[in-house]
């Protein structure tokens, strides 16, 4: 891939989710409106994207995957429509009676509040059935996101995964005489090797490690849940919360390494980071002087080959669709070996286990040439958890646990059960929101 669009592809995506493109609330008065559809071309199929970002570029979009289609259907002309704010929401091509045959969107969060919220969930398994599709290919984490936002039924197949890796910047550690990180170090280690990177040079502080202790929990290596498996209540008192908090928050007790935000990273006195791998090439592309590598994730002694959950990104058909078939093949396709080893080569992290397409990751990008990116694939995903279908979802809320650590000096545990008891409160506040047709802020 040319720098140029490689550049572009994460600067869009990071810009995107810093400004938080589809995050604001929705109000209980928006209703969905269902089945209505404008006919289009037998030969058109619709892509709507709301996720991820990235492909608000169509350049990039026909690069990555509309030229694959073109090819392997050329009969078949592709409707590309990204999520814009405002004119291209849900609701606007719902209004508009212009339905899309196929979605890209976050699966975790949005299934909910988006796909189910304007009733386009669309059950894939006889389909899955009738092309013998085999789902054990896929990474089994990020196929447990699908089944749960599907009520025991399968509304979307993963696409591609937002891992977390750890970056390192070699000159600190060179400075410093400290060993590189491996991949499968533990916490502990990483701790450890955090303090003896944490300095004070002249007016430079050196912070030996820092990462989002929001998004840490919230896709916690230990596959705790947020939420009860089986009852309609938080579940964030449990003594893994507790350990996993613990174990955070004594890096940013570190004299010197109070929290900042990862996109320091950039500005070459930050040690080691943690970061999704799209956020973190953002920040080394802001500075191409950065001497920097990468490992996996540290890891507890517990789940020794476990990493956090993903970020999963799928595709769904839309109950509206009348192509429902043609829609199936091509989702097949963009899951095949062929298809995902293209993707993988762009610095894409595919959902397929599949060694052919992990050891070709990154090798069309000239940026990541000697980087350690097989640190990407040491560890497993970890799991979330299953969870009983058709109970209520909410966002665990895993900023507040934070915030009232960090703002208000709380200790693990009553940070943990001021957060169980506000979700609480929240589930209820959203079945009732639910009851009468609306949409909850929570979720």
């Amino acid at each position: 891939m040319k720098k140029y669009l490689f550049s572009s592809l994460f600067f869009v995506l990071a810009c995107l989710i810093l400004t938080g493109c589809k995050s604001e609330p929705v109000s209980s008065d928006q209703t969905p409106v269902a089945n209505k559809s404008t006919e289009s071309p037998e030969n058109e199929l619709f892509i709507y994207t709301a996720w991820p970002a990235f492909y608000v570029k169509e350049e990039i979009f026909k690069k990555q995957i509309g030229q694959f289609i073109k090819k392997k259907f050329p009969d078949i002309n592709v409707k590309h429509v990204h999520w814009d704010s405002p004119g291209r929401r849900y609701e606007d091509l719902i209004a508009a009676g212009t339905i899309p045959d196929i979605v890209f969107d976050e699966v975790r969060r949005n299934t909910y509040r988006q796909v189910r919220r304007f009733e386009m969930q669309y059950d894939m398994t006889d389909l899955i059935k009738k092309y013998n599709f085999d789902t054990n290919k896929l990474n089994p984490a990020d196929m447990q996101h699908s089944i749960n936002t599907s009520d025991g039924k399968l509304y979307s197949l993963p696409f591609n995964s937002n891992e977390w890796v750890l970056f390192y910047n070699k000159d600190i550690f060179d400075k410093f005489g400290v060993e590189y990180p491996k991949d499968g170090m533990t916490w502990d280690e990483t701790y450890e090797m955090a303090k003896k990177l944490t300095r004070q040079e002249g007016e430079i502080t050196y912070k030996g490690f820092q990462m989002n202790p929001a998004h840490y929990l919230k896709f916690n290596q230990l596959s705790e849940p947020g939420l009860d498996p089986n009852e309609d209540k938080a579940s964030m008192v449990s003594d893994k919360w507790v350990k996993s908090v613990d174990n955070i928050r004594r890096f940013y007790d570190i004299p010197g390494n109070q929290l900042v935000k990862t996109n320091a990273f950039s500005k070459g006195n930050i040690a080691m980071i943690v970061d999704s791998l799209e956020n973190a090439v953002r920040l080394v592309n802001e500075n191409k002087s950065l001497n920097f590598d990468v490992s996996s994730i540290p890891v507890f002694p517990e789940a020794p080959k476990t990493k956090f959950q993903p970020n999963t990104n799928g595709m769904f058909i839309t109950n509206q669709s009348k192509k429902k078939d043609l829609a199936f093949q091509v989702i097949a396709y963009l899951l095949s070996t062929e298809f995902q080893i293209e993707l993988s080569k762009q610095g894409i992290i595919s959902t397929l286990i599949d060694p052919a397409v992990q050891q070709v990751f990154g090798q069309g990008i000239q940026e990541w040439k000697g980087k350690h990116l097989q640190s990407l694939f040491y560890l497993n995903s970890a799991k979330p958890a299953l969870r009983k279908p058709g109970l209520t979802f909410i966002d665990s809320n895993t900023d507040m646990v934070w915030n009232l650590i960090a703002e208000e000096s709380k200790d693990s545990q009553t940070a943990l059960r001021m957060t169980n008891d506000a979700m609480n409160k929240a589930i209820e506040e959203t079945k009732v929101i639910q009851k009468d047709g609306g949409t909850s802020q929570y979720q």
